[in-house]
């Protein structure tokens, strides 16, 4: 049976693996990548926490954080858009190199 731990474990190695992936790519959409697989370990553990407490608090609040990752892919896009007019790359290091 499936409990409030294996959800939990689960979680952690999203986590981790978008941790491990946000710190280590320098592409702008890995980058990306990365932060949503952050955004759905955190939902994941609030999702497995409100079933586990018996409340909709936390899908609720899971909710308005997928709201916010969508908002935070739509800006992204853009700026990975304006990365490959301006510099003809992706490369995140580059950004740096914008100056208006």
């Amino acid at each position: 049976m499936i409990n409030l731990h294996h959800y939990l474990v689960a979680s952690a190695a999203l986590f981790v693996i978008g941790f491990v992936g946000m710190v280590t790519r320098r592409n702008a959409i890995l980058l990306l990548l990365s932060i949503e697989i952050l955004f759905n370990a955190a939902n994941l553990a609030l999702v497995a926490a409100s079933r586990y407490l018996g409340n909709l608090n936390g899908q609720i609040l899971v909710f308005f954080s997928m709201t916010v990752a969508a908002a935070e892919v739509s800006v992204g896009l853009a700026i990975a858009i304006l990365l490959v007019r301006h510099l003809k790359t992706l490369n995140a290091d580059e950004v740096r190199l914008l100056k208006w």
